[in-house]
């Protein structure tokens, strides 16, 4: 497993934690960092990754709203609005992330720890993001 994508995996715990259980980000972070003991590496991703996603949260909230229709924020899987929250949250901020990178891995990550539905529930409303919000950025 690559070092981003654990990465990855360590920012959508934290942050669910954060969403579900209003555990502080900082508190999260120290945490996982004690107990699981990540390469430092990733574990800077992850903290970059969540610092961002709390930073432009209404933002992002927002966005993801506008593009997901017939499903309210608060009415989606905790693991899946945070995994629309990271990759969303790349596409529009992260420049140095190639967009299929983070679209690809959001996709994992719902594999990984979302539901059945979730990897096509997450790719659709990340194609509409990237199609609608990045793409006209690039050209």
């Amino acid at each position: 497993m690559g070092v981003r994508h654990k990465g990855r995996q360590i920012a959508l715990q934290v942050l669910y934690q954060w969403d579900v259980a209003g555990v502080p980000l900082a508190e999260a972070l120290a945490t996982y960092r004690e107990h699981l003991n990540p390469s430092p590496e990733a574990f800077e991703f992850a903290r970059e990754l969540v610092e961002g996603v709390k930073e432009k949260k209404d933002e992002l909230d927002a966005l993801i709203s506008r593009y997901s229709r017939n499903w309210r924020l608060e009415r989606m899987l905790a693991t899946d609005r945070n995994i629309l929250r990271l990759a969303t949250y790349e596409l529009l901020f992260r420049p140095d992330i190639p967009p299929k990178v983070s679209l690809n891995e959001a996709v994992e990550l719902a594999k990984e720890f979302g539901s059945e539905d979730s990897p096509a529930f997450v790719n659709g409303i990340l194609d509409a993001i990237y199609r609608h919000e990045v793409r006209p950025r690039e050209t």
